[in-house]
């Protein structure tokens, strides 16, 4: 539903512009109790959003007037540029609080990024068993399942009936604060399957288990990759996502809400490395912004120079006709759109496993086409406007050429240089852009000029 016109982004999310003020306000009177009653209404992830909103001065002075108040579920929904800052402010006693009361994988993700000293400070807040667990996903690698499955799920063995489940679910067990599934095991603790607490409470309590268990059911390895399982998850329509062991044990699992997490991160980075910005955000200090943009700001002046490079191949044509130096940026530019184009949706498609090795031919074959039909209207558009422009018939023929076949080359490429890429195990979204910006330059240039060589002088 939408928002009223009236309500501003930010206050649909909990945080207005006022209440920033207020408390930064609070802080500066070193009124500790006033920025306690207004943050401590908040959810977790408003408190997390109006600390990313400030600077680093008003962060440390609004959590030294404020002991004691930031919680684990505000660490774990900052930014990650921002975590290993509001840690190191905050003293001993208070980090041991803040993530005491954290399921495992929200401690896991929390840590995982900081330095080793700082790692040890989260891990020795922590009681001895639940330190052993963080310890032993930060021992999976760092994309794996094993890494970011929560530990805490309820099993049950798999000849129970409902309501010996339901009668330990309602015993003094120590259950996690979500879960949606009762996971079957067998006598080894091998996974069997898993029964949705809709199903327990909708049936007979002497209903066995195994006759309730969902189609969904699936296992997936420690090491297996996190995105793959949170793909899984999305094509099944999963909840849950048991993870096992090399002995198929249940060892922990991945949640839906989890999952979507990965999925929109992956999206969200995808997008940051196709525009050459890596991984960066607004919390980002200068230096460290500036360091991820300078690579690829080089990659693009190495190739603005190669292609400068074609140009200068044909000085004596540009030289004879002026207009082919008014023109030929066209011819550049749009192959360079058209190849963004493929290069986005082919980018996307291998993140999501849509384009494969069984189709990626057809998608080849697709992309060209459309570049040759958009190359056929645009070069009719451009060859008008090449003798209405110039009166120049021949010229009008020439960039109409240039333009179908650089369009062609852009829907080719933009298709074929991030599978090959991938194929290379070079992450396509990181790369590609540079590559195909590179052909269409180079293409559009050399065709457009080329031709003009040939059939104007």
């Amino acid at each position: 539903m939408a928002k009223p016109d009236n309500i501003s982004e930010d206050e649909a999310f909990g945080i207005t512009d006022r209440l920033v003020g207020d408390v930064m306000a609070a802080v500066n009177a070193g009124k500790g109790a006033v920025v306690g009653s207004l943050l401590d209404p908040l959810h977790p992830a408003d408190v997390a959003h109006l600390l990313e909103q400030i600077d680093a001065r008003d962060r440390r002075d609004l959590l030294t007037v404020w002991p004691g108040g930031l919680d684990g579920e505000v660490l774990s929904e900052l930014d990650e540029s921002l975590r290993e800052e509001v840690i190191e402010l905050l003293a001993p006693a208070e980090l041991a609080d803040a993530v005491r009361d954290l399921e495992s994988d929200d401690v896991v993700d929390l840590v995982e990024y900081l330095d080793e000293e700082q790692q040890e400070a989260v891990l020795d807040a922590l009681d001895a068993g639940d330190r052993v667990v963080v310890e032993q996903a930060l021992s999976y690698p760092e994309e794996s399942a094993g890494r970011h499955m929560q530990s805490e799920l309820v099993r049950a063995p798999e000849h129970w009936t409902v309501g010996e489940a339901i009668d330990y679910l309602r015993s003094d067990v120590l259950l996690p604060e979500q879960f949606y599934h009762i996971i079957l095991v067998d006598p080894r603790l091998k996974a069997t399957g898993y029964v949705t607490l809709g199903r327990i409470l909708s049936s007979p309590r002497l209903m066995p288990l195994r006759n309730i268990t969902e189609d969904t059911f699936r296992t997936f390895h420690v090491t297996q990759d996190v995105e793959e399982v949170a793909q899984a998850i999305n094509h099944y329509h999963m909840i849950t996502a048991p993870v096992v062991d090399d002995d198929e044990r249940i060892v922990g699992v991945i949640t839906i809400d989890d999952a979507m997490m990965f999925l929109e991160e992956e999206a969200e980075e995808d997008l940051l490395r196709l525009a050459g910005v890596g991984d960066g955000s607004l919390s980002d200090r200068v230096i460290e912004t500036t360091r991820q943009r300078f690579p690829w700001l080089a990659v693009n002046l190495v190739t603005a120079i190669f292609a400068s490079l074609v140009i200068s191949l044909f000085e004596e044509t540009i030289a004879g006709l002026v207009a082919l130096a008014v023109l030929m940026p066209i011819v550049a530019s749009m192959g360079g759109n058209a190849g963004t184009q493929s290069l986005t949706v082919a980018v996307r498609a291998l993140a999501t496993r849509d384009l494969t090795t069984a189709n990626v031919w057809r998608v080849i074959r697709k992309e060209v086409l459309v570049g040759l039909i958009n190359g056929l209207i645009f070069a009719i558009v451009m060859g008008v406007v090449g003798v209405v422009w110039f009166g120049a018939p021949m010229l009008g023929v020439v960039i109409a050429v240039a333009m179908v076949i650089n369009l062609v080359v852009a829907g080719f490429a933009g298709t074929v240089i991030p599978v090959m890429l991938e194929k290379m195990g070079v992450d396509p979204a990181l790369a590609s852009g540079a590559f195909v910006t590179t052909v269409t330059d180079v293409v559009g240039f050399f065709a457009f000029l080329g031709l003009a060589a040939m059939w104007l002088l």
